[in-house]
This record gives C-alpha cells, structure tokens and sequence, in this order.
C-alpha cells in the first residue's frame, strides 16, 4: 500500500506521481492531461511528467538538461523511450497569470523528435509544429493537434458523420475567448461573443446538412487562414439565408474576425459535433461567450442545467401544452423542457411505429407550436435560437422584447406571439429565471401598471396596495407577468431571491404569490448557484395558478452545487477517510433523483412539510429540514450530550437575552474615546476595540440609551452580517463600557447555581461547539443586504454534556484561560499608561 501524501500533495491524473497540489500551474497540467486523454484518445500510459530533456552533448557543460511539463510518446512502454524517436509532442504548462514559456517549449522541440507543441496557461493556448524533414518550429501554422493514430494530414479529412462530441467544450470555449481577446482585431470583449454565435451558428447550419460529406468548417493542414475564411463565409451566407426570416441575422452582417482568428476558432472546433455533444456542455459553452456582456450589471444570470431539470421534472409539461420562458437567456428551460415533452412521445400510440424522419418531423411540430420565449437581450435571443436549432428547429417562437413592457407597445413579431386583442396571450406552463438585483429597479413610470410596482401596507388582516407606484425590483414585478401569462390550472417554476420567502418587510410579495394559488414544491438552491457573478441567495418556487393550497409541500435543500464562491469546483468530503474525493460536490444531481419519491425515508435533501407546519410565514426549506438535525442530535448521542435549546434557558431563568444598542452617526466615528463594537470586532472569543471607530461620550450615551449595561461575563453573539453570523466573544473587564452594534445580541448568566452548572465560560464554550454552530445554518436566512439570523437562535439547541465532572473541567479550564489573559492585558494597559504608550 502507498503511503499517505502530506496534505499539499495529490496524484498526477497521468502517471499517478506525487505532485504539489497548491501550485496554480499544477491544475493548469492536471487538466490538459484530462483533455489530451478525453479529447484526442492519448493514453495515461502514454504520457510522463517532469521529462529531462537533454540539449546538446550528453556531460558538455554548456549543455544542459530541462524538464518538460507532460510528455506524449509513440510507445507504452516505459522502457523503450527515446528523446529523439519516441516523443510525439510536448506540452509547456504555466500558471494562468503567466505568458511566458513559448521560447522554452521551442527548445525542447527541437532537441526531440516531436511533431507538435501545446503551450497554454488553462486561459490561453498556443500550437507550434515542428517540420521533421528541417527540423523548424512553426508558430501560426497549426490550430489542433492530431489524436491518437491520425496524422497531420488527416485533421480535417473527417466526414460529419464521424464527429464525435465534446467533453470538455466550455474549456476549449474559455481558452478561445481568452486567446481571441489577447490577439484578435476586435478589442471589445462583448463583440467577441456576437462573432463567436456567428460562427457557432456556421457550424451548426455546416453539420446539420449532407451529413456523409466533408465539412466546411474545418482546417486542412498546410492551408492558408485566408482559404479557411473564404469557406466559411459560404457557410455564413448559408445560414443568413436559413435563418434570415426569423431575425437571427441581417442580410448584410458579417463575421469580421480576423483571417487568422477565424482558423484558430475553426481549429479548436472541427473535430467536435455540436449536435452530438450533450446540451449541458453546449449549455455551459454558449454562456462564456453570453457572460463578458451579460453577467453583473443587468442582473441576468445563467441557471445552472440541474436546476433547470429540477424545475421541469416538477412542473412536468405534458405533449401539446403550451411553454413559454419570458426570461428566456440562452434557453435552456426551453430546451429541456423539450427533451422532457419528446421523451414522452415513444409512450404514446400516436407515435409509436413512426420511423426516424417521420418521428422528427413530429417532434419539430411540437417545438414550434408550444414553445416560446421573451428576452431584452439581442444576443441572448440569437443564442436561444441557435440553441433551439441544435435540437429541433424550436427557434422560430423566441423574439427580442422586454418582457415588462406594456404589451401594445411589443414589437410586431412579439406581439403575434404573446398578445391577442390588446391582453397577453395565457400558457399551460411558465419556467423562468428572471433578472434581479438592487441595482437595477424598474423606474416608477414602468413599474405603476403592475400591483407589485406600488408600496404595499401591512393591515391587521393582511397587506393591502396602496396608490402610491415605487421603484421596483425587476424580478417582483416578473412574478406579476408570469401570473399573467400562466392558465388557470397552469404550473409556474420561478427562481428568485430568498428574502421573499421569510422576510416580514417582503411579506407582501410572498401574499401575492400564495393568494388563491397552490404552492407545490420549494427547493433550495444553494448560495454559490449564481456566484461569483452574483451574490443572491435563492430558491425555485412551483406553484400552480388557482388551486386550493396542497396539504404538503415538497421541499429540498441542495447546500453546494459544484462550485464555491468564486466558481472554481468543489469536492466531496469522505468524513469517515478523513480527506476530499475526487467527486463534484453538487447535491441538485441527488435531489433530481429524489424527486421521483419526495417522502421516502431514505431521502437525504429532499422532504415534504405539512402545510400546517409552516411557521411565521417561513417557507425557506432548510429550515424544516429534519434530516440534518436528526444528524446533529445522533453526534449529540454519541457524545453523551443532551441538547437543550437557549429558549429553554430563557425560560426557566438561567440565563438573560438582550438586544446590541445600535449604530451612532457616522460622521463621530473616529472622534472620542469609546469603542463601537462591530460584527468584524467579535474574534477568537474576544473583542477588538478598533482606534478607528472609537466615538464621543455623548454619542454613546444618545444611542445606548435604554440599551443594556454590559457585564462583565456577558457572551456576546453576532446574529446578523454578511459571513460572521455565530461568532462569539466574552466580555472582558475591559469592554463593560462599550457600544454594541444592533447585529449584535448579548447573553448574561442569572442562575450558577443550575441543573447544567452553566456559567458564563461554559456557555461561552457551548454556544462555540461545532453542534450549536451547524444548526446556524438552518436558522440563518439571506435578506437582500445580510444574512441574519432574527430571533431563531433561541432554537439553537446546545449540547450540554450529561457528565457534571466533564463540564466543570471545561468551565474550570476556560477560566483559567481568561483570568491569565486578563491579568496580562491588565499589566500591559498599566504600562502604557505609565509609561505614555500609545497602542493604536
């Protein structure tokens, strides 16, 4: 057996040698080993890592020897390996804020007997080619590089019916983004992704046609960059006249990437088909080039593919009923609602039998005569559209128009599709994401035409409109036009931010949603979903419109969702190996397959909650989801630990609750002499006193008021904030005469004398265990600025050991602890005073 790698090391994809995990330039070569095995069918067993290769005389001085990255041979066998017979090409790997390495990767190839050369950063890539008969190195001059057992001269020779689909589209889609941005003629990224749908929709239109054929798009070896242009501008004049009629491109637009960037594309490309490769990499590929524009300011965001699949296997739309997305972005509720609605027509007698040409003919009837779809964004339209022709002509029902507008004033070809004597046309099914943000509200003049554009007053009864129009956030107001766009009957999948789900100033949105309608199914979504473009915590809501409320609603909680907050992928961890695995952490692949029996015991994510279960008008899933503390209290068990809640505390009188003072003016901050205690201030148990915020005496005591006096021993708690929510600190001798922030809630032991020997340490120590703070997470909830707790951390259940002996030992060492830290702090604050310090 191996033994265990220290914790910075990982195994090499390839040659399973130990490497440092935490070099940048490591998962820039991990990768490209998984793309040379998945894409052009080398072997593992055909590569190394770390390769010397010798220049020069072997022992002259002036020669040397240099290690190449990744290694390719002719041969398997390690054994017979010749620098100069057996090497087929060679990749250079940097780190992805690096450039340099082309010069070196050159050196290496001329030294060898390779053919070809890969250098690349993971965002950019680069091709060299050496000639065997000179022994040069060529820059420019190939765009690929060959698969196993084929030639140069057999790259572009592959008919279309022999494409094979991608893998590892986005990364080719990511690098080609990156490397055109760098050298191409157009210097604007967002006009790169207009150039790259064009040419997308070239190899589309090129593979959809004369399937045993030679392709268009492709590069010949040796061919000049000019004739690879000249084809496929054929090909482009081809799919204007294809697609004209729908307003996907005007008869005059052209592709005006450079000759040699247009062969770069056509390279990286030609040995894909499109319509083979699965639409979750199609899907993920069309939104590199969708997000430089898109992403961030305009609030549109990219619904990952497995939410999309869960909103659908939901709603479940049936043959022959209408869909329509009025957010539509690159389509992809549209597309798999499509897939969905086909894979139901093998069970029906009307179709069985049918052959193959008949059958998709069908199929185009349908997509064309129950799918539709809305979008503001020109080039999201024309990527929906291509979308949709990858998979079945569906394109023609998707048009540019803001959704919100008034429909009279919709354009001609939005008008036809969605309005009927001046009111919006009615679906059998709604699925959308729309935009949302703070940034981006729908001004009063727009937003007074809908019952969400005004300000609503909260009655004794319940919310009431007033007359008074505001200025709205988008994706309140989407709400009121899919209700309006949605049958009576009909069923609605719609993502949006959490707030509406349990905040009581939102209360009035989530009213409107649930009136006379039947919530069926909430999941929710995890918060790095739409990260790191945005930061919305949100959840999928299906609701059917005009329908009695259900007696249970399904609910599932996906906490991580295949990446973190700054989208790079995130792993399993193996608890009882003690280490990661080599599996995506994305817990909606499990909750789709939970779906099929939301109430089954065995079910980890997903659950369903008896109406009547619903409390204070929470309906944020987490939060009812039994399993996970099911968990924490089977730990508690086996910990000899008995849980007991602070409102239990509260209540028999053991310990007090009372709320931070507030937040002074900001124009004091900075100008007295007492601390103004922060969320950030609560660290390692302690409470930092930044010279920064200090403020005046008046001021603290204008604000303090009748806010608590602190006590020394009181346990501070933050509640509310954007990442420190369960962070604790005691109070110290020191901090009595401080202001606390209203994020803040203290906590003050009445009764030592109690049934849990609970002091102040103790508690400090209980509210600090990793079983109190797990249950944070299902408490917390994200409000359109912070996270925050409210007033549930009087559920949090501390786990109080059931050992008398075993708590004043942990009491009895903290104490000590504290009262040694005191004592110093003390000394230290006599010298400085004695001795005029000044410690800021």
């Amino acid at each position: 057996m191996a033994a265990p790698l220290k914790p910075e090391l990982i195994h090499d994809r390839a040659t399973g040698k130990s490497v440092d995990g935490r070099k940048a330039e490591e998962a820039v070569r991990q990768a490209y080993e998984k793309e040379l095995y998945e894409e052009h069918d080398y072997q593992y067993s055909q590569m190394d890592i770390e390769v010397p290769i010798q220049r020069g005389v072997k022992g002259n001085k002036k020669n040397r020897s240099e290690k190449a990255d990744i290694v390719v041979y002719k041969t398997d066998n390690v054994n017979e390996r010749s620098q100069n017979k057996d090497i087929l090409g060679i990749v250079e790997t940097k780190s992805p804020t690096r450039t340099d390495g082309i010069e070196q990767l050159s050196s290496y190839m001329t030294a060898t007997s390779c053919l070809w050369g890969v250098w690349t950063n993971g965002k950019e890539i680069e091709y060299l080619y050496r000639d065997p008969a000179k022994g040069t190195i060529k820059k420019d001059f190939i765009f690929q590089i060959p698969k196993r057992g084929e030639s140069f001269e057999d790259i572009g020779r592959i008919s279309k019916e022999k494409l094979q689909p991608s893998k590892q589209l986005k990364i080719v889609f990511n690098r080609l983004l990156n490397t055109l941005y760098a050298n191409t003629n157009i210097s604007r990224r967002e006009r790169l992704g207009a150039e790259m749908i064009r040419l997308i929709f070239c190899k589309i239109w090129d593979e959809k046609y004369d399937g045993g054929s030679l392709p268009k798009f492709r590069v010949g070896f040796k061919e000049e960059p000019k004739e690879v242009k000249k084809r496929i501008n054929e090909l482009f004049a081809g799919v204007k006249e294809d697609l004209g009629h729908d307003g996907v491109f005007d008869s005059n637009e052209e592709i005006k990437l450079d000759d040699k960037s247009i062969a770069e594309v056509v390279g990286q490309l030609e040995r894909f088909s499109l319509l083979k490769t699965d639409k979750d990499v199609i899907g993920d590929a069309f939104e590199v080039f969708a997000e430089s524009k898109l992403v961030g300011e305009k609030g549109e965001f990219f619904t990952p593919r497995e939410v999309v699949k869960m909103a659908i296997k939901i709603v479940d739309p049936h043959l022959k009923q209408s869909i329509v997305d009025p957010a539509c972005g690159s389509g992809g509720f549209l597309i798999y609602a499509l897939e969905h609605v086909w894979d139901l027509m093998p069970e029906q007698k009307k179709w069985q039998g049918l052959g193959t040409e008949r059958l998709k003919g069908e199929q185009k009837e349908i997509a064309q005569h129950y799918f539709y779809g809305i979008d503001k964004e020109i080039d999201l339209v024309k990527i929906a559209k291509a979308y949709m022709s990858i998979i079945g002509d569906g394109k023609s029902n998707v048009v540019q128009e803001n959704t919100l507008h008034s429909p009279e004033v919709y354009n001609q070809k939005a008008r036809e599709l969605f309005v009927k004597n001046d009111a919006l046309k009615q679906f059998d099914c709604v699925l959308t994401n729309p935009p949302f943000g703070s940034k981006i509200k729908v001004l009063e003049d727009d937003s007074k035409r809908f019952d969400l554009g005004h300000k609503w007053k909260k009655t004794k009864e319940n919310w009431k409109k007033t007359d008074q129009p505001k200025e709205t956030p988008p994706q309140e107001l989407f709400i009121e036009r899919c209700l309006q766009l949605l049958k009576k009957g009909g069923t609605m999948a719609i993502v949006l931010p959490e707030t509406y789900f349990h905040a009581p100033k939102a209360q009035y949105v989530l009213e409107y949603i649930a009136r006379e309608n039947n919530i069926k199914a909430i999941i929710d979504l995890a918060h790095n979903t739409f990260r790191p473009y945005c930061n919305a915590k949100t959840l999928l809501i299906v609701l059917q419109k005009g329908r009695l409320q259900q007696e249970h609603i399904t609910m599932a909680v996906c906490e991580e969702i295949g990446h973190n907050h700054n989208g790079k992928p995130i792993f399993r961890y193996d608890e009882k190996k003690g280490k990661f695995t080599d599996e995506i952490w994305d817990d909606s692949k499990v909750i789709l397959e939970e779906l099929d029996d939301p109430s089954a015991s065995k079910n980890l994510y997903t659950f369903v909650v008896p109406k009547k279960r619903i409390q204070n008008n929470i309906y944020v899933p987490r939060y009812y989801w039994k399993k996970s503390m099911a968990k924490i209290e089977k730990e508690a068990r086996a910990a000899n630990l008995q849980l007991v809640s602070i409102k239990e505390l509260i209540d028999q009188g053991i310990i007090s609750s009372y709320p931070g003072h507030g937040s002074p003016e900001g124009k004091y901050k900075g100008l007295g002499s007492v601390p103004y205690i922060r969320v950030k201030d609560i660290v390692n148990w302690s409470v930092y006193k930044n010279p920064t915020a200090l403020i005046p005496e008046d001021e603290y005591n204008r604000v303090k008021a009748n806010g608590v006096d602190l006590e020394e021993k009181d346990i501070l708690f933050v509640r509310r904030g954007s990442y420190r929510i369960g962070s604790v600190a005691l109070v110290s001798p020191f901090d009595i005469g401080v202001l606390l922030t209203r994020e803040i809630q203290v906590f003050r032991v009445n009764k030592k004398n109690n049934d849990y020997d609970l002091d102040p340490f103790y508690l400090l120590y209980l509210m600090s265990h990793s079983l109190t703070q797990k249950q944070i997470y299902n408490k917390v909830f994200i409000d359109t600025t912070l996270p925050n707790i409210g007033d549930r951390w009087g559920e949090l259940k501390l786990p109080i050991s059931k050992d008398s002996k075993q708590r004043n030992d942990i009491q009895k060492r903290i104490e000590m602890s504290f009262h040694k830290k005191w004592q110093g702090q003390e000394e230290i604050e006599s010298l400085t005073k004695e001795f005029g310090i000044l410690t800021t």
